[in-house]
């Protein structure tokens, strides 16, 4: 729609901005005209233009639209988005090509043709007004890139470790190569990727993160390549996949070891193409995203040719990260203890609680299951139940499995609220099978998606 537009023409021909704006506000919005350029920074300050029509000389005697590019430079240098249609003599046509190539959109020449000027000035506007949303996504983008980033959730670390993990990164990172992480659930392999992305020259776009194990086979292909609309029954609208979405980005390919094989081909192919179809389209879009890929499956599987296959994981490994379980770094127990000690003493309103040296052991023996995830839970459990100030191994709760030492066994108390029943179930089979999803969900009768749903929906 142009017919609210905002047009500024400046011509010091009077009879030129008279037909001008008996023509265009025909066409357009407001049409506002002026004879002396130097009126034009005031008047761009007060009006909002879609675009400008300028003429290349004024004054008489003047013919070599030195003029007009000297605006036209001032105008992009007030507004860098502003669309300028230059007005130049009959045969003047080369400083008109000359003032294209300083930031022009396009010229017309006089006499013009009302025709070519309403249509010239329509393009311009529909131009501007797609600069202006692009720039507004892009600082939408930024914001949300920004908001997506969890300032909550440092990589803690005091062990050789994870110092010789994050060294791998502060390596890795810089390049395009694609990652694949390795880890036991809950050591923080999506901490690892957003810290690849942080690092990286893409860290200024999107991070995108996706678990391959939630998404349904038959959903596979539009969630990841996107659909047309009437593709399928429920697609009422285009929607772009995720390779789309991270496009610029990175996107994090969690659970990949749960992809079946015959999905694995079709993921492949766009890796290697750089391509992708959305369903329903006969034509392949073109994607540039950084891949980094995260398993908690032993390396040794993901070499099965039976459940992996080998070409796949050779374009995802260019580099190898892995992740050391929390057990096999146990000097960062107690400061990863501490920070989520203080963080969870002031989300529920209370003084910093701190550890018993008995408590302090008590953590530091038990083995972890489920690694930093399990520790935060237990973190925030026993802020939550324990009134005292320091908090001693009975409040930590750590459960004792027939793999895993505990310093201290209490058990969970016993409650009749459903909402807490069932979360306490959940945690429960999560601690049994050491934070491991595919289990947890089987032995509790769900779906890896339905028991993520329920995870998030009581914060584990």
């Amino acid at each position: 729609m142009t017919d609210t537009a905002n047009i500024l023409v400046v011509d010091d021909d009077d009879d030129i901005l008279t037909a001008a704006r008996l023509l265009l506000r025909r066409r357009f919005g407001e049409i506002v005209t002026c004879r002396r350029p130097e009126e034009i920074p005031e008047l761009m300050a007060e009006h909002e233009f879609d675009a400008v029509l300028l003429d290349m000389n004024f004054g008489p005697g003047e013919s070599s639209g030195m003029q007009g590019l000297e605006w036209l430079e001032r105008i992009l240098q007030i507004d860098p988005r502003m669309v300028v249609v230059m007005i130049t003599a009959h045969g003047n046509v080369d400083t008109a090509v000359d003032a294209m190539k300083r930031g022009a959109t396009d010229f017309v020449a006089k006499p013009w043709q009302n025709e070519k000027v309403v249509a010239t000035l329509s393009a311009a506007v529909e131009l501007h007004r797609s600069r202006v949303e692009s720039e507004s996504l892009r600082d939408a983008n930024r914001v949300l890139v920004e908001a997506a980033a969890p300032s909550d959730r440092p990589i803690i670390y005091e062990s050789r470790a994870m110092a010789e993990v994050l060294s791998l990164v502060e390596r890795a990172a810089p390049t395009d190569a694609n990652v694949l992480v390795l880890g036991e659930n809950g050591t923080g392999k999506e901490l690892i990727a957003r810290a690849l992305h942080r690092q990286s020259a893409r860290a200024a776009n999107v991070f995108l993160a996706i678990d391959m194990g939630s998404i349904t086979e038959s959903l596979f292909e539009s969630e990841l390549f996107g659909h047309r609309k009437g593709a399928f029954t429920g697609a009422t609208d285009d929607r772009p996949g995720r390779f789309q979405a991270a496009n610029g980005g990175t996107l994090f390919l969690d659970e990949i070891g749960n992809l079946p094989l015959h999905l694995q081909a079709k993921l492949l192919s766009a890796l290697e193409q750089r391509k992708v179809t959305p369903v329903g389209a006969d034509r392949s879009q073109d994607v540039d995203v950084r891949i980094v890929a995260a398993t908690n499956a032993p390396i040794e599987q993901l070499r099965d040719e039976s459940r992996f296959r080998q070409d796949l994981l050779f374009r995802l490994n260019t580099v190898e990260i892995t992740v050391p379980a929390l057990r096999e770094r146990r000097d960062d127990i107690l400061p990863i203890a501490r920070h989520y000690a203080a963080i969870y003493s002031r989300k529920y309103g209370q003084e910093t609680k701190t550890f018993s040296p008995q408590a302090e052991q008590a953590l530091v023996d038990y083995d972890w299951p489920g690694n930093v995830r399990a520790l935060r839970h237990a973190i925030e459990r026993a802020i939550i139940l324990t009134s005292d100030a320091v908090i001693e191994p009975g409040d930590l709760q750590l459960i004792e499995t027939g793999t895993t030492p505990a310093a201290t066994t209490t058990a969970i108390p016993t409650v009749m609220n459903l909402d807490q029943m069932e979360k306490e179930t959940i945690h429960r089979a999560l601690v049994k099978h050491g934070f491991n999803i595919s289990h947890a969900a089987k032995e509790l009768g769900l779906t890896r998606a339905s028991l993520y749903r329920r995870m998030e929906k009581h914060g584990l």
